[in-house]
């Protein structure tokens, strides 16, 4: 089963179903033991009286591509024609050309001018239909549907979560470096349907997604005074968090949505205070003559991981969600800052710079098992993918004009360039959609 009402939210009016019962099956990815050999899968072009059955099956194709773990068949090695998806193919014809698994489907219009799509997911070797699944849309949301199909093949094949159907808010970076115009933007996460949230007029900062709605905090410096503002994605709504007497920054949802933890900068220091959005009551948690920043909440909301310079420099602590039991984990050579909290809860994501570098790396909520996934010149800002298997950065090469966003999974071995239309930098990765 699929595990959301397709475009439900957003898109609206859609419905899922299952072909069949899917059968036991052997093909399978195991995610857990490391550097992983991609599944060679055969993805057929979906039927369809257009073009679009083509280009539904050819962004499935790219999305399990990206994630590692699947390697595309070459469709031109493709032995059988699919006359109809609905009849079992003739296994031994792409067990020769060794695809494990393959995929078929079809997409028509229905009377009312929906799309109707379904496709089929085969274990070529045991001979057996591993899933089924039909979805009804409307014609302009084609993108979406076929992310969630790679999601439903991703999660039947790997047994976790997918990530396919869902966005990354962003700073979209423009104009000469000595005058850069930062706009707030958002786009899919593989960096198409790329929108423009606000003007360009005012710098923005550190965009966050809410865990439970489709909105997003950010920092804006407009009419030259710094305030965190919370903007609807749909309405395109938006308010100030509040209006405190110095700079405040760095601002996160709580796992629950209810609140905002964010830095308050006064007189030279800065430390965390949170806001319940119902009430709009503040709550101070830490108390230094140091800077305490960039805060971010375990995903159960029982503890925070923050940055702080408390120690001499930037290092990275760990204390419950009422300031208690604060703590430093990191130890290792250099500086180490934008800490967060994977949503699995089993890694911590921060940025180390140390030799003359910038790392991205992962290390546990202790502290321990520190592993650093990528190290350039410049690379800063992780944000995790909803199954905490991808995390997302911005890198800037030297000599480069402005900065890229990348992705790279937590073996540190798939990492890819995420083409954006100009510059790019402070990913934020979506929950999945609903």
């Amino acid at each position: 089963m699929i595990r959301r009402s397709f475009l439900g939210l957003m898109m609206g009016g859609a419905s899922v179903a299952a072909l069949t019962s899917p059968a036991h099956a052997l093909v399978e990815i195991n995610i857990n033991k490391g550097n992983v050999e991609p599944l060679p899968i055969a993805i057929t072009d979906f039927l369809s009286n257009n073009e679009l059955g083509p280009q539904i099956s050819q962004v499935i194709a790219a999305d399990l591509q990206r994630s590692g773990l699947f390697a595309p068949v070459n469709r031109q090695a493709f032995i059988e024609k699919i006359t109809d998806p609905g009849k079992a193919p003739r296994f031994e014809d792409w067990k020769a050309i060794n695809a494990q698994a393959l995929v078929v489907g079809r997409v028509s219009r229905e009377g009312d001018g929906r799309l109707r799509a379904e496709f089929r997911l085969w274990d070529t070797y045991a001979g057996s239909q591993m899933s089924g699944q039909q979805f009804f849309t409307q014609p302009e949301n084609w993108r979406r549907l076929a992310h969630i199909i790679a999601d439903a093949i991703y999660e039947r094949i790997t047994g976790e979560k997918g990530y396919f159907d869902t966005r990354v808010v962003f700073v979209s970076e423009s104009g000469p470096k000595t005058a850069r115009q930062r706009q707030l933007a958002i786009m899919d996460q593989d960096g198409f349907n790329v929108r423009m949230l606000t003007n360009g007029k005012d710098l923005v900062l550190t965009p966050r997604f809410s865990p439970s709605r489709q909105e997003v905090t950010y920092m804006s410096f407009e009419g030259n005074q710094p305030r965190v503002y919370l903007l609807q994605l749909e309405t395109g709504q938006r308010e100030v968090v509040g209006n405190f007497p110095g700079m405040t920054f760095s601002p996160r949802f709580s796992p629950d949505g209810q609140k905002v933890i964010m830095s308050l900068q006064q007189e030279g220091n800065a430390n965390i205070y949170t806001m319940d959005l119902r009430s709009r009551t503040t709550t101070r948690l830490t108390s230094t003559a140091a800077i305490d920043t960039a805060p971010s909440y375990s995903p159960d909301g029982g503890r925070i991981t923050f940055e702080s310079d408390r120690g001499g420099k930037q290092q990275i602590y760990v204390m419950g969600a009422d300031g208690s039991g604060q703590s430093r984990i990191s130890f290792g050579d250099g500086s180490y800052s934008t800490p967060v909290w994977s949503p699995r809860g089993d890694l911590i994501a921060f940025t180390k710079q140390s030799g003359g570098k910038f790392s991205i790396g992962v290390m546990k909520p202790d502290g321990s098992g520190e592993r650093v996934l990528t190290s350039g010149f410049h690379n800063e800002g992780p944000t995790w993918a909803p199954n905490g298997r991808v995390l997302m950065f911005f890198r800037q090469a030297a000599g480069a004009g402005g900065p890229q966003l990348y992705s790279i999974d937590l073996t540190g071995y798939n990492e890819q360039l995420v083409k954006t239309p100009g510059y790019a930098s402070d990913p934020a990765w979506s929950p999945l959609l609903e």
